[in-house]
């Protein structure tokens, strides 16, 4: 990852104050999986307040798949630190998973009291449904810029890495480390910079 303290003339840092107010407000409010908040996230650190570069955003996600535990609390600390040095990875850190854990013990007390309702388990398979369709989409918006860039790569990949999980029963680590491989034995060619 890019030293924060080597960009610090490239573009100003964020307050710590706005990296709690972002990682509070979309880590703990976006539904649908750790991959469907680091997409919300993307278009925020990225797209609107330009924190990272999308260079650094697909490192700290890449890099936070292939660490134990929970990928979207790997990715916010690697986020943070890369936007802000230490104290901007604890904020992040914090920011994202203080409120979502005090939010998780609610809902399993809730859940304790109502899983015998038919009306509870309606609604639990409409937002797996929901939930379903959100991966989905989710996947899209990590796919897509390097499908564009490399349509032929992602056509081989995607399918391969999809029947190595589904047929073969690999582990995700194994098909991450195939990839990187296949990214090196087949790299794409340098493209030209994007205008900001």
């Amino acid at each position: 990852m890019v030293d924060p303290a080597g960009r610090a003339g490239q573009r100003p840092a964020p307050s710590l104050a706005a990296i709690a107010r972002v990682f509070a407000r979309h880590a703990n409010s976006t539904f649908g999986g750790g991959s469907a908040t680091i997409a919300v996230l993307r278009r925020h650190l990225v797209d609107r307040r330009a924190w990272l570069d999308a260079a650094e955003f697909d490192l700290g996600y890449a890099l936070s798949r292939l660490t134990p535990g929970t990928n979207l609390l790997a990715f916010c600390t690697a986020a943070g630190w890369t936007a802000r040095g230490w104290p901007g990875a604890l904020i992040a850190l914090l920011a994202a998973s203080l409120p979502c854990s005090i939010l998780a013990v609610a809902a399993t007390v809730f859940y304790g009291e109502l899983h015998a309702s038919a009306l509870f388990a309606a609604a639990l398979r409409g937002a797996l449904a929901a939930a379903v369709a959100i991966m989905l989409s989710t996947a899209w918006v990590f796919a897509e810029p390097h499908a564009r860039s490399a349509p032929r790569k992602a056509l081989a990949v995607a399918p391969a890495a999809a029947a190595l999980s589904l047929g073969f029963h690999r582990s995700p680590v194994e098909i991450l480390l195939l990839a990187a491989l296949a990214g090196v034995a087949w790299p794409v060619p340098p493209r030209s910079p994007e205008p900001r």
